[in-house]
């Protein structure tokens, strides 16, 4: 499985750097010198099908590669801004604007914190209450500014959101392949 750990912005400067918009939480350890991420088209721009500039003869279109190494980062003003080897310009930075930058999650160590997870390793869990009956089946992971959320896919579906708090979600048994909650009455009717 691919996870979005950024997405390319605008160019910064002339020399082909870009600004990042940070999706992972270990933004220092993802766009380290030398990583390769994978690219993925993203919805507002970067299909593939863009113009790269010549100076010699017609534009040439633009596919942007399936994978860029990362040259360097540096933090400025709160923005990530990322060189990737190969990008020299601004007009192929601009090129890349919107493309999505992923890493596969098996490449991805699991948490040292037992009470930590990923994203990935909840989805798709199955939901139940402390007596063993079925909920339904999580189908992402929404992180709010109070607390993550559970989106639950209910078994008549619908979607429910339940707090990702130790309160309500007793128990996550990955080798079980479920998520205990003990949901407040009428959560789920939300």
């Amino acid at each position: 499985m691919l996870l979005i750990v950024g997405r390319i912005g605008k160019p910064h400067g002339i020399r082909g750097e870009v600004t990042v918009e940070v999706r992972t939480d270990e933004p220092d350890t993802r766009f380290a010198p030398g990583m390769v991420l994978r690219t993925m088209p993203g919805v507002n721009g970067a299909t593939g099908g863009g113009a790269q500039p010549s100076t010699a003869g017609p534009e040439v279109p633009f596919q942007v590669p399936e994978g860029l190494a990362v040259e360097s980062a540096r933090w400025h003003q709160g923005r990530l801004l990322v060189a990737f080897e190969g990008v020299l310009d601004r007009d192929v930075a601009e090129a890349l604007r919107g493309t999505l930058l992923t890493v596969d999650s098996a490449d991805v160590a699991p948490p040292e914190d037992p009470e930590e997870f990923h994203d990935h390793q909840l989805v798709g869990l199955a939901v139940v209450n402390p007596a063993g009956e079925r909920l339904g089946e999580v189908v992402r992971i929404d992180h709010a500014p109070a607390s993550d959320l559970l989106v639950l896919r209910r078994p008549e579906g619908r979607t429910a959101l339940i707090p990702f708090v130790k309160a309500i979600v007793s128990e996550v048994d990955l080798a079980g392949g479920r998520v205990v909650v003990d949901p407040p009455s009428g959560l789920l009717d939300l």
